[in-house]
């Protein structure tokens, strides 16, 4: 379990790299991602980021289907130190003020129990985002489905997303503006996190301040109709870099949007489905194990 805020905790799946380098999608699927934010805000030329490809789904998304792509950037918090310069979330705690420098981790990596994290969506289309959580057990029984985002509370429930616009989850100026990781039963080995996009927002859905409950009905039927193959790729050799300052403002400000020539999401979702269908990405997050 989550305390703070949402009690939530974002979940991804371990997935082990595939046999053989998938070159196509490797080289390709970031620059189509990337091609779709604004152009380059300055006339500096920088080093194009390497993805690799860490997991497929049950078959393979070819050049020619259609596919839309969903970021997502982790970060993990660790307390700055005094020499340490750069971007950091300033907390107001009950010992007093806490300086934090958000890192990115690998979708891959669990996490631990008393870790802080935030995290950051991105969408290459247009589209409406929605977050589903669910705790896992060891007998692989899961618990109840709970919207946790949109809510009243981030960002005024507005949930847009588009190339180059940042969501970010817990926002910046909640309190507090992180996750802290706990276990809600002895038994409890992960956490299920459902993505959705949609083209048009969720009508039947009524977004308040706290976490929407909702049936297994409603999930299962969603599941059924927008649940797409996912491809994963990780951007490679990037581990424990930190944020940067586009990346805080583009999180801050819903008007500013990443540019071409700004860092790339850690972590890219290539979703067999066209731009105009709604689709459902479901991702799992074991805990390190005590």
């Amino acid at each position: 379990m989550i305390v703070n805020l949402l009690q939530f905790i974002l979940c991804l799946s371990l997935f082990a790299q595939p046999q053989g380098a998938h070159r196509l999608e490797r080289d390709i699927v970031p620059e189509e991602f990337i091609k779709a934010r604004p152009v380059k805000s300055s006339a500096v030329r920088r080093k194009r980021a390497r993805y690799r490809r860490v997991s497929i789904g049950s078959a393979e998304i070819g050049r020619t289907s259609p596919a839309t792509q969903l970021g997502l950037t982790i970060w993990r918090l660790r307390r700055a130190t005094a020499a340490e310069v750069g971007e950091r979330i300033i907390v107001h705690e009950e010992g007093g003020v806490v300086e934090w420098i958000p890192e990115r981790v690998e979708a891959g990596r669990p996490l631990r129990i008393g870790e802080k994290i935030r995290m950051s969506f991105e969408s290459q289309q247009a589209g409406y985002l929605y977050v589903i959580n669910r705790e896992q057990y060891a007998d692989g029984r899961l618990g109840e489905p709970s919207l946790i985002f949109p809510t009243t509370l981030t960002r005024n429930g507005d949930n847009r997303v588009s190339a180059g616009r940042l969501i970010e989850i817990p926002a910046q100026e909640d309190r507090p503006s992180y996750f802290t990781m706990l276990r809600g039963r002895m038994d409890q080995t992960g956490e299920q996190l459902i993505a959705i996009i949609t083209p048009q927002p969720l009508t039947e859905l009524t977004i308040g301040a706290e976490p929407l409950k909702l049936t297994d009905e409603l999930v299962t039927k969603w599941e059924r109709l927008w649940g797409a193959t996912a491809a994963m790729f990780e951007r490679a050799n990037v581990g424990g870099k930190t944020w940067t300052r586009g990346e805080r403002e583009a999180g801050a400000d819903a008007t500013r949007r990443l540019t071409q020539d700004e860092p790339g999401p850690q972590t890219i979702f290539r979703v067999a489905a066209g731009p105009d269908e709604p689709r459902l990405i479901k991702l799992t997050l074991r805990y390190v194990t005590p």
